[in-house]
């Protein structure tokens, strides 16, 4: 099983310098996740949310305050930590046991061990007979489960998703925010998801983070108290949704509005 971990933002910054001038995209940033805990960033374009994931991932070090995981300061990349993009940036000359088995290649654990975690995670996300195919064979929800089995291959304490279903229809996408929610529920990993979807925030999510713009920062946090499974056309969801929506809306100003989605599939779990 995936282990657990527990994440705290507190008081996080990001600076860029555009044209010799410092430009501020993140302004003190302070949020608990507890282990385990299924937390989704809502925004839109231009409030932080992606640039806040690479801090989450390690790929910048250069921000203000601290991030921590249990306790130890996020420094740079590590294994303990998976991300999934919203491409699924699979190597087209491999397969889609290599690919994941890809998510392994710095690991020091024995071939036999990573040959028993590659087939363990292709059963996971339910490919079962597909470990030949090549990303060219694939459909798009396909490639995108290769992906998150790749980033789950090692095991992380923490799974980092932006917008990893936004590429694909709407069918697709529903099928796999239900596939996503089974692999979180076995293996127990915390899970930090960014999408502009309030109906997928509100019908993935333990809790909602609703962030404004310029400079991103956090407007307020919805905790998502419907019971699982959840269904898109019960009113309690609908009056959830609606609330995550109202926030989002008045965060953001009528210049954003356009890039806000509110997809409905119809349906439920």
């Amino acid at each position: 099983m995936t282990g657990q971990a527990a994440l705290t933002l507190d008081h996080v910054g990001k600076t860029f310098a555009v044209d010799g001038r410092p430009l501020t995209a993140l302004s003190d940033i302070s949020l608990s996740v507890r282990a385990g805990e299924f937390v989704s960033l809502v925004g839109a374009s231009g409030c932080g949310k992606s640039t806040l994931l690479r801090l989450l991932i390690g790929l910048d070090p250069g921000f203000s305050g601290t991030i921590t995981i249990d306790g130890a300061p996020v420094t740079g990349p590590s294994l303990d930590r998976g991300i999934v993009f919203q491409e699924p940036r699979l190597l087209p000359w491999l397969t889609v046991e290599q690919n994941i088995a890809f998510g392994l290649a710095n690991t020091p654990i024995p071939d036999a061990e990573k040959q028993n975690r590659v087939a363990e995670h292709i059963a996971l996300v339910r490919l079962s007979g597909f470990e030949k195919a090549l990303p060219r064979q694939l459909s798009g929800g396909m490639a995108q489960r290769v992906a998150i089995a790749r980033a789950l291959v090692n095991q992380p304490r923490l799974l980092l998703l932006d917008e990893p279903f936004g590429a694909l229809d709407a069918l697709t996408r529903a099928h796999l925010q239900d596939q996503l929610l089974d692999i979180w529920e076995r293996q127990k990993v915390t899970a930090i998801f960014v999408t502009h979807d309030v109906e997928e925030a509100v019908y993935l999510s333990d809790r909602v983070v609703v962030m404004e713009p310029r400079p991103g920062r956090i407007r307020s946090i919805a905790d998502i108290a419907l019971p699982r499974p959840r269904h898109r056309t019960d009113a309690a969801f609908a009056r959830q949704r609606e609330e995550v929506l109202a926030e989002l809306t008045g965060a953001s100003g009528e210049r954003d509005q356009p890039e806000l989605r509110l997809v409905g599939v119809g349906g439920g779990r």
